[in-house]
């Protein structure tokens, strides 16, 4: 089988997905012919991510929150104006998206929760069969609990979920934990998608504290705590632009720019860690058998990070509050139950793939009943 992945490329979490999935597939003797990653100017892919994908790899501009002034928090107001004066470019990404759909001459086209992959096929209706696969797909299960929120901003974030989706054959909602399948809205829940180089790893218990930070103005709390805490040695990696590979602040604290490799190491050896609520991070360190400081910069990390927290992950914090984190360390337990439901990943994903290339030839005569099924839940979510 061939298959096209489309990745929504902010942050590291779909990126080290969508190389875990490769692997997979790739040892059942399929094909990845292709990546498209939807990111905003201001995001440059990772190089790890370039040299392990092995397949040709495709950019566009998509839709993307953009952080406030101190590059913490998401700046609602300003991403959508941002968004909005930005549609024309978004609708030459749909055709763009549409084009590289049917060159690649993929069977399958595999969603990492981007946007525009679900309005391609609402407007352009492709061929290839689509499948989509993120946490976020756990929004929309009825099972899944949600932290206190504005009720807008859940609203708004289970619609944009039902959007990337639109035209699916499925979707496959990674979850920390085992959970029912909706039959009725072809949601299907697996374990996470960890690579094997994570899998693979020793843990030890080292003396350092490991951070990762997508807005890299928090670097400004690690090195406040940082001045009041000089004995405590700090890894912090980041995402901050134009940044040299290793910035050594002193001999207890440096910031590394993004490398799988190196972070898988540090993950390994280090006492615990802290990030700002990406689900795919919080996984691999509790694999790992760290406990988890977590920091959420909008609402879809905030229901990351609750959900984690009830899955024992570890904690939620408003700041990088690394007194926490030190303490947390002391009484931390290992979820044993966790790392089992990780290791059924493989046959457990790989059944959901093979089954829908079983049902595959019904494709073409069910496509219409897909995008009118897609499209009727959403309508449930707009005003009248």
């Amino acid at each position: 089988m061939k298959y096209l992945f489309i990745i929504q490329g902010e942050g590291r979490g779909h990126l080290t997905q969508a190389l875990s999935l490769r692997q997979k597939l790739i040892a059942e003797g399929n094909q990845v012919v292709g990546v498209l990653v939807g990111k905003s100017p201001a995001r440059r892919l990772p190089s790890f991510f370039v040299e392990k994908i092995k397949a040709p790899i495709y950019t566009f501009e998509s839709p993307n929150f953009l952080p406030s002034p101190k590059n913490k928090k998401v700046g609602l107001g300003k991403s959508i104006g941002y968004n909005l004066f930005r549609l024309h470019k978004y609708v030459h990404s749909i055709r763009y998206i549409n084009h590289i759909i049917k060159e690649s001459s993929a069977d399958v086209v595999v969603n990492f929760y981007e946007l525009l992959t679900g309005l391609t096929y609402l407007f352009c209706r492709p061929n290839a069969r689509m499948i989509c696969i993120a946490h976020q797909y756990l929004f929309l299960h009825p099972d899944f609990c949600f932290p206190e929120c504005n009720r807008l901003s859940l609203f708004m974030l289970k619609l944009f979920t039902r959007m990337t989706a639109i035209g699916a054959s499925k979707k496959l909602a990674l979850s920390f934990r085992k959970m029912r399948e909706v039959i009725s809205d072809n949601l299907i829940v697996v374990p996470p998608l960890i690579r094997k180089e994570v899998l693979d790893a020793t843990p030890e218990n080292g003396n350092y504290l490991l951070g990762y930070l997508l807005n890299s103005g928090f670097s400004e709390e690690v090195q406040a705590w940082h001045e009041q805490h000089s004995q405590v040695p700090l890894h912090i990696f980041w995402d901050k632009k134009d940044a040299e590979k290793e910035f050594q602040v002193d001999s207890m604290l440096s910031f590394h720019t993004l490398d799988d490799s190196l972070f898988i190491k540090y993950m390994s050896g280090a006492k615990a860690y802290a990030t700002t609520a990406g689900f795919e991070s919080v996984c691999e360190a509790m694999y790992l058998g760290k406990p988890v400081l977590m920091i959420p910069v909008h609402i879809e990390q905030a229901c990351n990070a609750y959900d984690a927290s009830i899955a024992g992950a570890g904690i939620k914090s408003d700041y990088f509050d690394l007194d926490l984190l030190q303490s947390l360390s002391e009484t931390y337990k290992v979820n044993q139950t966790f790392r089992e439901w990780v290791r059924q990943a493989d046959w457990l994903i790989l059944r959901e793939f093979n089954q829908d290339l079983l049902y595959g030839i019904y494709h073409t005569s069910r496509i219409n009943r897909l995008l009118t099924n897609q499209i009727g839940k959403l309508g449930k979510y707009l005003p009248l």
